[in-house]
């Protein structure tokens, strides 16, 4: 009989933190022990196969994969940390607002979001980066604004739960402003949930970083990120095929490490939280 604490699930989960402590590490310090310049481009090493001097091989231009591979970790989870951070800090503010004022303000904000809710993410994701052009800051905006609206969303309902509860009604009793019952009652009750639905949404929104640049409307060459590698090897896919595997195994992994992550934060912090949404 497996012990509690080793069971297969408590094994999955602690590969997934190790996997995702990982990568945060490698976008952390990964510019500073890459084992050759990700940039420098040798054409007479060009499609070198794995060896001791370059581990993964080289790409069509001499490049080292391993390099780029963990340049491209800063590039790629760097983007999601500023998404992420901004749409939090956008979803808390609406739906915060909304929760806490209600009325008028409430059902105009709901409505906005409705508005932004009825397009799959992606899809409008590229209206936005038509609309505002390619480049990595215009991704990061396209993907914060197609996403927004979802958190703001779920912290309106957790907004409302938490105004139900005794202490915040004894503080509204008492005359405390909004503001201060948000800042010092509700806020501290929602973050646990919301660290659940972020950690899970990493992968998500990698896929989209990766995914848009892969286009060739995010991350421009020779930018070393995931999606970019993979654009670039696509032309070389049926002669090296390993040039898309390592990028590919990169995103993979990331996606499956972040998203068991949030699935075990989820059910630890907030097991009623349903956190499916249609892409």
């Amino acid at each position: 009989m497996t012990p509690a604490g080793f069971s297969p699930r408590s094994r999955s989960v602690a590969v997934a933190g190790a996997l995702a402590a990982g990568f945060a590490l490698l976008a952390l310090v990964g510019p500073f022990i890459v084992p050759h310049d990700p940039l420098a481009v040798d054409l007479a090493q060009r499609f070198e196969a794995p060896n001791l001097v370059h581990l993964l091989g080289t790409d069509h231009l001499g490049r080292d994969i391993l390099s780029r591979l963990i340049a491209g970790a800063r590039t790629t989870l760097g983007s999601v940390l500023v998404v992420l951070a901004l749409v939090l800090a956008l979803g808390v503010s609406v739906g915060g607002l909304a929760g806490m004022l209600g009325g008028r303000i409430d059902a105009a904000l709901m409505r906005l979001c409705d508005v932004f809710l009825t397009v799959p993410t992606f899809v409008l994701a590229l209206f936005m980066i038509g609309a505002l052009g390619t480049g990595l800051v215009n991704v990061v905006a396209a993907i914060v604004l197609s996403h927004w609206a979802w958190y703001a969303r779920i912290v309106r309902g957790l907004v409302l739960e938490s105004k139900a509860r005794d202490y915040v009604l004894a503080a509204r009793i008492a005359g405390a402003p909004a503001r201060a019952i948000f800042a010092e009652h509700v806020l501290p009750g929602i973050v646990p949930p919301l660290a659940a639905l972020a950690t899970l949404d990493i992968g998500h929104m990698a896929l989209h970083v990766a995914g848009l640049s892969f286009l060739g409307l995010g991350v421009q060459p020779p930018t070393p990120e995931w999606g970019v590698m993979i654009n670039d090897a696509r032309a070389f896919f049926w002669t090296r095929p390993l040039l898309v595997v390592w990028p590919g195994l990169a995103i993979a992994l990331a996606v499956l490490a972040f998203n068991r992550l949030g699935d075990a934060l989820r059910d630890r912090l907030d097991p009623t939280l349903v956190a499916g949404r249609g892409l």
